[in-house]
């Protein structure tokens, strides 16, 4: 079972944990055109491993990319996305490959769209205040 936590949650445990990892399985055209955690402030680097290409073809190579990256079996990995749906599939796939401590952050990064249709003000990430880099 794949365990949802709020996106201050997250960061909390990724201050806290020395050895917690950060996950974005976005796009990179989602990083570029939305931003991205900035976890500079911990000592740490996001880990960018996207589930898919942006027009929704798998990445087959992302466990293999997961385990490229030296993570331990058993060191908590929160997964994020832009909403939370790509990061909880992208959570099970790191779990069936035998990874133990995985997370799925609850609304992703962006979150979902407020009346307007704007992202980043109701849940998430961004909505938590929570730091980010933007590409320029």
């Amino acid at each position: 079972m794949i365990v949802d936590v709020e996106a201050k949650e997250a960061w909390d445990q990724l201050k806290e944990d020395k050895r917690a990892l950060l996950v974005d399985v976005r796009t990179p055209e989602e990083w570029e055109k939305v931003g991205y955690p900035d976890l500079s402030s911990l000592g740490k680097e996001v880990i960018k491993d996207s589930l898919q290409d942006k027009i929704g073809r798998k990445n087959n190579s992302f466990i293999q990319n997961l385990k490229n990256c030296s993570i331990e079996q058993n060191q908590p990995l929160f997964f994020i996305c832009l909403i939370g749906g790509r990061s909880r599939i992208a959570a099970s796939l790191a779990q069936e490959a035998g990874f133990k401590n995985v997370y799925n952050i609850k609304f992703g990064f962006e979150g979902p769209a407020n009346e307007k249709g704007k992202r980043g003000l109701v849940a998430g990430w961004l909505a938590s205040k929570l730091p980010f880099k933007k590409s320029v």
